[in-house]
């Protein structure tokens, strides 16, 4: 009978999953202990946080995605304790320090009490396309204007070179070329803000990664799924530079260990325009919360399968649709970096 009840329940989730869309479907989402998730954020919260008393349609070998719907420090503590990890080393802390004047990076406020009680030094890298963060002294203004300089120290990874870092087995990059600062970090928190991105669709965890951790030069080289290091960053085959996002991301993962290396989402502001946009439209989508997982695939879906749900996701589902950036979910999948398959348990309790 439980098995029975079982095959129920895993349809009926696919099925409230197919307003997406015939690819969202294809990830199937397990849960835990969404009431409370749904009480906070109404209809933010998608329909997959519903607690069942029996979780029969978990896959043991599923990842699991960490939900809550407190947007706070408190929250942020929260999903990340729930990791159950511990930095063994020096922590580099990944974030977007944003375009300016207004674009919607996570705020010093948010995320500062977490970085400093894991003594973590926030690191990026210049831009490959101009703005205000193209060279190290705007780079660092900007830091310290948005705040991140208040509470922990500032690395810009590629201030003093390159490093890379090889692609195993890859089609479209053969390696990562991050900034050569890099080196000196045994660990890694990957701390993004899920939002729309007006060339992936979407960014999340993986783009913060495989765009965020490269130099400009190897900015360059995703962009153009490894066709050239300068020039623009335009590339006219767009599943080739998606794929090579995913084959980026995991050279990463092998040079540090997986065991090394986390991610967290914010799903706040949630506008169609990316962080490195200093001018993002405003979020026609209400914010929903933070997630955390060992598993960047499986966080980057919860994320969509979020959005999915949500009032007003319109626009930005759309943007995604038309810039077919669940491809990037599909073949991150395919080269083994992670699964679009998880179990979601909200820790609001």
């Amino acid at each position: 009978m439980k098995r029975i009840l079982s095959v129920i329940l895993l349809l009926v989730l696919m099925l409230s999953l197919s307003a997406c869309g015939e690819k969202s479907a294809e990830a199937a989402v397990t849960t835990d202990q969404g009431t409370d998730a749904e009480k906070a954020q109404g209809t933010n919260v998608t329909e997959s946080t519903v607690i069942e008393e029996e979780p029969a349609v978990t896959e043991t070998d599923a990842p699991v995605v960490y939900f809550t719907a407190d947007i706070s420090p408190a929250g942020l503590q929260k999903v990340y304790e729930a990791l159950n990890w511990t930095p063994g080393g020096k922590l580099a802390v990944k974030v977007s320090t944003g375009e300016p004047p207004a674009s919607n990076y996570l705020r010093a406020e948010l995320i500062g009490p977490l970085v400093q009680s894991l003594n973590g030094v926030i690191v990026e890298c210049n831009t490959a396309y101009g703005g205000s963060r193209s060279s190290s002294v705007m780079h660092r203004q900007v830091a310290e204007d948005h705040g991140f300089t208040s509470f922990a120290e500032f690395d810009l990874m590629d201030e003093n070179g390159e490093a890379e870092w090889p692609v195993t087995g890859g089609k479209r990059i053969n390696n990562a070329i991050v900034g050569s600062h890099a080196e000196n970090y045994s660990d890694w928190l990957i701390l993004s803000h899920f939002k729309g991105h007006a060339m992936a669709g979407f960014g999340g965890a993986i783009k913060n990664v495989a765009i965020g951790m490269s130099s400009p030069s190897g900015k360059v080289y995703v962009h153009s799924a490894g066709t050239r290091t300068t020039g623009s960053i335009m590339h006219s085959d767009q599943d080739a530079w998606l794929e090579a996002m995913g084959e980026m991301v995991t050279a990463v993962r092998d040079h540090v260990g997986q065991e090394h290396i986390v991610y967290i989402n914010v799903m706040n502001r949630l506008s169609v325009d990316c962080d490195c946009d200093g001018h993002p439209a405003e979020p026609d989508i209400h914010d929903i919360g933070i997630l955390a997982s060992t598993d960047p695939v499986a966080l980057d879906q919860a994320c969509y399968d979020l959005v999915c749900k949500a009032e007003g996701n319109e626009s930005l589902l759309k943007r995604i649709e038309r810039q077919h950036g669940l491809h990037t979910l599909e073949y991150a999948e395919q080269i083994g970096l992670g699964s679009r398959t998880y179990t979601l348990i909200n820790v609001d309790g």
